[in-house]
C-alpha cells in the first residue's frame, strides 16, 4: 500500500511564494504519475498539476499555469509544488495524488489511486 504524506500548507500572503512537498512510501520510479489537486468548501477536487514520474512529462491547470512548478525527486522519495504569484482564490486544501500506470497526466480525480491526507493552504488578501 503506497502512502503518500502533503507537508507546507500555511499562511502566505497574496503575490508570495510557498512551496509543499509531498513524501511517498514507495520509490516514485514505481508509481506512474502524481499530482495535486485541491478542494475548498462546497466545490468538487480540482487538478492543479501533474507530473509522470519516468519522463518527467508535466501537465498545469490554466489556472496555474505559468505560477506553480511540480517536480520530482525520485532519490527522496518526493514530489513538490513551487507556488508563485498566490492569489487568495488560490486558497484551499491540496492533495497529492499517485497513480499507477496511465498514457498521459490525468486531471480526473478517479483515475488515481493513491491520495494524502491534504494540507491547508491559505493566502490572505
Amino acid at each position: 500500500q503506497v502512502q503518500l504524506v502533503e507537508s507546507g500548507g500555511g499562511l502566505v500572503q497574496a503575490g508570495g511564494s510557498h512551496r509543499l512537498s509531498c513524501a511517498a512510501s514507495v520509490r516514485t520510479s514505481s508509481i506512474y504519475a502524481m499530482a495535486w489537486f485541491r478542494q475548498t468548501p462546497g466545490k468538487e477536487r480540482e487538478f492543479v498539476a501533474g507530473i509522470t514520474m519516468s519522463s518527467g512529462t508535466t501537465r498545469y491547470a490554466d489556472s496555474v499555469k505559468g505560477r506553480f512548478t511540480i517536480s520530482r525527486n525520485d532519490a527522496k522519495p518526493m514530489v513538490s509544488l513551487q507556488m508563485n504569484t498566490l492569489k487568495a482564490e488560490d486558497t484551499a486544501v491540496y492533495y497529492c495524488a499517485g497513480r499507477n500506470n496511465g498514457i498521459l497526466v490525468a486531471s480526473t480525480p478517479d483515475l488515481y489511486n493513491y491520495w494524502g491526507q491534504g494540507t491547508q493552504v491559505t493566502v490572505s488578501s
